[in-house]
C-alpha cells in the first residue's frame, strides 16, 4: 500500500511525461560520443540549462582540450548539512550520425534512439526528481549534489578523480546507470575490471634462410595467451579474454614484435588483486625473447558491503511504499558506482527501466522509468540508513 507521500510523488512525476520526451529527444539528438569531446558542447549545455531550471548552480569541469564534465549543488544550500552524490554521464557509444540512421522515436510506452537508455534517460530522470522536490516544497535529508561525466563508456579516464573526492565526503551514492532487464533490477554488485596490454620482443630473422637466428614473437605470444586463459575460472566468477592480437611484418619473417590487449572481470577486490599479481608475473618461455606487460585492474569490483546492503533495505522498503516489487542482481559490466562503492553507500541501476544498452534496439518504458524517478526522488528525502 502507498504511502501518503509515496502516492502525492508518484501522482507528480506521473504527469511529467511529456517533460520527459521533450527533454530526452533534446539530449539525443544532440549526439556525444565518448571519442569525440569536442561535439559535446549542445547535449552539456541542454542538461546544464535543465539543471539550472530546477534550482541548481552548474560549472563544468575538466581541462579545455579534453572532455568537461558537469558539477551541480542547489543555488540554496545549508553549508553545514551533509551531502548525498547523484552520477550519471552524458556521453554514449554511439558515433556522430547514428541519430540519422535511428531517429528518436516515441510509440505509444515506448522510447527509441541511441542513448536513451544508457544513460540520457537517466539525467532527464534525475532533472524530474529534483523538479519534483521543488514544486512540491520537499527537502531532501541531506544536499543533493550532482557529478555527470563525459567519459564514463570508456572508463572515465579523466573524471574518476573528481568522483573519488567526491564520494569521499558524500554519505551516500545515487548511480542513474539503467536498471537490469524488463523487470528493472537495480544494481547491488559490480564485478571489477582490468584492462592488460602484452607486448613480446622477439628478434627477426628469414623464415627459409636462417630461421633458427630469429626468435618468434608470435610463438611467445602463443604461450602467453593460453597462460591467460587458463586463469579463467567461472566458478569464481573470474573472466579473462585476450579480445586483440597483433604481430609481425611478412609471412617470411620470423616475427620480431606482437601483442595483446586483455580484458579481465572479477567479482571481488581480492580477486583481482590475485589475477593482477599472476599477470604481471608472466614469464617467458621462448629464447631470446622478452615481455612488457603494462595494465591494472582499473574499477574495483563493487562488493555487496554492509553499507551497500542497508541502503538497498531501503530502497526496498521505499520500493514497498510506492507499490514497487524491486529485485537486485549483480552485473559484469563496470561503472562509476564501482568507484563510488569503495568510499560511500553506493546504489546501481537507477536509471531507465527498458533494454538494450550498447544495442540498436536500444529503448525505455516511459511509465516505468517515471515509476524509478519516484523512487529517487523518495531515496533523495530519506534519512542515512542505519
Amino acid at each position: 500500500m502507498t504511502s501518503a507521500l509515496a502516492d502525492r510523488i508518484l501522482q507528480h512525476v506521473r504527469r511529467q511525461d511529456a517533460f520527459l520526451i521533450d527533454l530526452l529527444k533534446s539530449l539525443v539528438e544532440a549526439e556525444s560520443p565518448s571519442s569525440h569531446p569536442a561535439v559535446h558542447k549542445p547535449a552539456r549545455h541542454i542538461f546544464m540549462s535543465a539543471l539550472s531550471e530546477v534550482g541548481y548552480r552548474v560549472r563544468e569541469i575538466g581541462s579545455a582540450d579534453g572532455p568537461l564534465h558537469v558539477f551541480a549543488r542547489p543555488e540554496r544550500r545549508d553549508r553545514g548539512q551533509d551531502s548525498q552524490l547523484i552520477i550519471g554521464h552524458y556521453d554514449t557509444v554511439w558515433p556522430v550520425g547514428t541519430i540519422g540512421e535511428r531517429p528518436f522515436t516515441v510509440d505509444g510506452n515506448v522510447i527509441r534512439g541511441p542513448g536513451v537508455f544508457d544513460m540520457k534517460g537517466g539525467l532527464v530522470q534525475l532533472v524530474i526528481a529534483l523538479k519534483a522536490l521543488r514544486e512540491l516544497d520537499l527537502e531532501p535529508a541531506m544536499t543533493p549534489l550532482v557529478f555527470v561525466n563525459a567519459d564514463e563508456e570508456i572508463g572515465s579516464r579523466t573524471s574518476t578523480r573528481f568522483i573519488r573526492l567526491l564520494a569521499n565526503h558524500a554519505k551516500r551514492a545515487f548511480v542513474l546507470e539503467p536498471a537490469l532487464g524488463e523487470q528493472g533490477s537495480l544494481k547491488t554488485e559490480r564485478k571489477g575490471l582490468g584492462r592488460f596490454t602484452v607486448t613480446v620482443y622477439g628478434k627477426a630473422a628469414h623464415a627459409g634462410l636462417d630461421p633458427e637466428a630469429g626468435a618468434s614473437a608470435i610463438l611467445e605470444l602463443s604461450h602467453v595467451i593460453q597462460k591467460l586463459f587458463a586463469m579463467n575460472d567461472a566458478d569464481r566468477g573470474i573472466s579473462i579474454n585476450v579480445g586483440t592480437v597483433d604481430g609481425g611484418i611478412q609471412p617470411n619473417v620470423i616475427a620480431a614484435h606482437s601483442t595483446a590487449v586483455i580484458d579481465v572481470r572479477v567479482p571481488t577486490i581480492a580477486d583481482g588483486e590475485e589475477v593482477e599479481r599472476l599477470i604481471h608475473g608472466i614469464e617467458p618461455e621462448v629464447p631470446g625473447v622478452r615481455l612488457r606487460i603494462e595494465g591494472a585492474i582499473g574499477r574495483p569490483s563493487m562488493e555487496p558491503t554492509s553499507r551497500n546492503q542497508l541502503l538497498w533495505m531501503q530502497a526496498k522498503n521505499i520500493g514497498d511504499e510506492l507499490g514497487l516489487n524491486l529485485t537486485r542482481a549483480k552485473v559484469g559490466g563496470g561503472s562509476d558506482g564501482n568507484t563510488t562503492s569503495q568510499f560511500t553507500a553506493t546504489l546501481d541501476g537507477l536509471g531507465p527501466v527498458g533494454h538494450g544498452a550498447h544495442a540498436k534496439r536500444e529503448f525505455l518504458y516511459i511509465d516505468k522509468t517515471l515509476e524509478r524517478v519516484a523512487l529517487l526522488t523518495m531515496l533523495l528525502l530519506a534519512e542515512l540508513a542505519a
